[in-house]
């Protein structure tokens, strides 16, 4: 609920939340929660700069013409996953996270908001923003040190995905 409240007041406060200069006291952010074709895997980067395990995603640009867009060509940028149409994606989540300073950019907060997709197959390739990219089961989330937003946020949407028949 914190992170649901600091994000409603950046919108509030700042006159423009979406601008990745906007560092005091951040900015909107977006990121893809997707699922394998099958469901039961998550995709993840290796941040290259965070060198650590997280969903892909990133700031908003002006040719985003929906949120959304932002989290979609984010997850295609860095892993090049093919994802399954989805006019407007269901947000997953929330956070707000810290972001350290880099030398060119002060130490500021992301706001960032979570969307779902669905991956139309596990093709995926890395980027130049990531180290690696991986598809992830629920039993390998404590081997990627995934954090506890990505994990409500799994549990979330997969706990809401219509239920395969017994075969």
């Amino acid at each position: 609920m914190k992170s649901r409240e600091l994000i409603l007041a950046l919108l509030d406060w700042s006159p423009t939340p979406f601008s990745r200069s906007s560092f005091t006291p951040g900015h909107i952010t977006c990121t893809g929660l997707v699922l394998a074709s099958d469901g039961d895997r998550l995709l993840l980067v290796h941040h290259r700069r965070l060198k650590r395990w997280l969903l892909p995603g990133g700031h908003v640009e002006p040719e985003d013409l929906e949120i959304w867009d932002a989290a979609r060509r984010e997850v295609i940028e860095e892993t090049n996953a093919r994802l399954l149409p989805d006019p407007a994606p269901r947000l997953a989540g929330m956070d707000v996270h810290g972001i350290p300073s880099n030398g060119r950019e002060p130490y500021h907060l992301h706001h960032d908001l979570l969307f779902a997709f669905r991956a139309a197959s596990r093709e995926i390739r890395v980027s130049p923003e990531s180290r690696d990219v991986a598809w992830c089961t629920p039993a390998e989330f404590d081997r990627y040190a995934l954090p506890d937003n990505i994990r409500r946020a799994y549990r979330r949407i997969f706990n809401e995905q219509p239920r395969r028949s017994p075969a």
